[in-house]
């Protein structure tokens, strides 16, 4: 997996857990919790939904690591399963 299909992939979770979201308006390097409300919750479920997905588990200790859509999609390019 490349960082594009890692962002294709959020995108894609971001519009299943929160229709209303326009995800594909997001800056690459804004921080994706203040940009588009989401809790805690939220992001976790996010997290869970993009494991379902790539298969890459994000542990809590990495949250801080995919603040932003930039972040995120290298994160799980990096740790995607060969």
């Amino acid at each position: 997996m490349n960082s594009n299909e890692a962002r294709t992939a959020i995108v894609g979770c971001l519009g299943d857990l929160a229709p209303e979201i326009d995800a594909a308006t997001l800056a690459p390097d804004e921080a994706l919790r203040d940009a588009l409300d989401l809790d805690s919750m939220d992001f976790l479920r996010l997290v869970q939904a993009l494991h379902a997905r790539t298969g890459v588990s994000i542990p809590e200790t990495d949250y801080a690591r995919v603040r932003t859509l930039r972040a995120m999609a290298d994160y799980l390019a990096a740790h995607a399963p060969a």
